[in-house]
């Protein structure tokens, strides 16, 4: 938002994966079960054990949920969702911010600049990530695995901390360590896991559950290779 760049449903998918996946699911649906979903273009939420109604758009509540009309719900409830309950907070907050720093000035970074930007980059303990670090076809022992922590020792700490991006959507390292790693259901190891046979397939991340999947690559140059250009050479690439 500070970026002004349109949301899109894949920004859920962090902070309430339930809503995520029901839109989705809205997406793929037919006319016919679409009309019977009895939606309407209103939100709900519950604080304290008060429910509170809230309209997506002027006269929402008589607006019915239509296939014609299911992309602005989608992407009204996506909007809605990140600011509901705090739209007077959020402007209050960016308007504060607008004082210090012009918001056109942040036009020229990116999601994950703009948070290196703001919280810095602190040291990463390589020796506690590969502590609390799991594998799921992939063993300790694994060449793979033996050569991606062979990357992380060699690469410097920008490129650390961006790849710890790439994988668990933020660049910072919980007080108690990677022990403390949290994903969108709660606590969540670092996870590697092998992805295809297909050693040209660059690797993807999942940053609701810290997961990266790697692929079988055949020698170290190619996965540092590959591992680069992912973290580094294309926004958003892989990321689920």
């Amino acid at each position: 938002m500070m970026l002004g760049k349109k949301l899109c449903i894949d920004d859920l998918q962090v902070i309430d994966t339930c809503l995520y996946n029901a839109l989705k699911d809205i997406r793929e649906q037919t006319a016919e079960e679409i009309d019977n979903m009895c939606l309407d273009f209103v939100g709900t939420y519950e604080v304290l054990g008060a429910h509170t109604i809230e309209e997506l758009k002027p006269d929402g509540k008589n607006i019915p949920l239509s296939l014609e009309n299911r992309d602005e719900y989608i992407q009204l409830m996506v909007e809605w969702r990140f600011t509901r309950g705090i739209s007077k907070q959020t402007k209050s907050f960016l308007d504060g911010f607008n004082e210090v720093v012009p918001l056109e000035w942040l036009k020229y970074f990116d999601e994950r600049e703009l948070e290196l930007l703001l919280c810095g980059m602190s040291n990463i303990d390589v020796d506690d990530w590969r502590r609390h670090t799991i594998y799921k076809q992939y063993t300790p022992k694994s060449k793979q695995i033996e050569w991606f922590w062979q990357f992380v020792n060699e690469i410097p700490l920008e490129q650390r901390v961006r790849l710890l991006q790439f994988v668990t959507g933020t660049c910072t390292v919980p007080v108690g360590g990677f022990a403390e790693l949290m994903g969108s259901n709660g606590p969540q190891k670092f996870c590697i896991e092998k992805y295809g046979n297909d050693p040209r397939n660059l690797p993807r991340s999942h940053t609701c559950f810290n997961r990266l999947d790697l692929p079988p690559y055949k020698a170290y140059e190619q996965l540092k290779e590959k591992l680069l250009k992912a973290i580094e050479e294309t926004e958003g690439f892989g990321q689920e």
